[in-house]
């Protein structure tokens, strides 16, 4: 999840619905699409904009069940 529509190598807008944090507090959904950077051929899918979002959010197990490795230093 994401608050910057920069990230997105393709996005579709959309105002449906809202993610709840852990806090209980909602951010509203405004789309959905793919994140990546000409470095990697492989995209993240299925990120969603964010409003008011304040940190970008990542699932690393999410990632590794869609064959991404994850390294930690």
């Amino acid at each position: 999840m994401t608050r910057d529509p920069s990230k997105f190598t393709s996005l579709k807008l959309k105002h449906e619905g809202f993610v709840t944090y852990g806090d209980n507090n909602k951010g509203r959904i405004l789309g959905c699409g793919n994140v990546g950077n000409s470095s990697t051929p492989k995209l993240i899918e299925n990120v969603l904009l964010i409003e008011g979002l304040k940190h970008n959010l990542l699932s690393i197990s999410q990632l590794s069940d869609k064959g991404f490795r994850i390294e930690f230093d």
